[in-house]
């Protein structure tokens, strides 16, 4: 599956399960992102950035990929997960 096709996918899943995006940065009960596609980089925006652009600064991402894939390298800055993680300020 394309990575277009799976983001076109996730989306379905959010409408199906009643998901509505009134405004830019309402609340949302229900939010799926691509937020990897292996070692892909994709800038498709507005509708399509992969890595997804704030990954990086995003504990909630970057702890739980730390404990799957603590030495995979970010495509775009070539840093681990684990660097990423230990820059993270907050």
């Amino acid at each position: 599956m394309s990575a277009r096709s799976l983001l076109d996918t996730l989306l379905a899943i959010e409408r199906d399960l009643g998901r509505e995006r009134p405004f830019a940065g309402a609340p949302r009960t229900l939010d799926l992102d691509l937020i990897l596609y292996g070692e892909t980089v994709l800038d498709e925006a507005p509708s399509l950035i992969v890595p997804h652009p704030r990954f990086r600064e995003r504990r909630f991402v970057l702890e739980p990929l730390s404990e799957i894939a603590p030495d995979w390298r970010d495509p775009v800055t070539g840093r681990t997960v684990e660097e990423l993680l230990r820059n993270l300020t907050a």
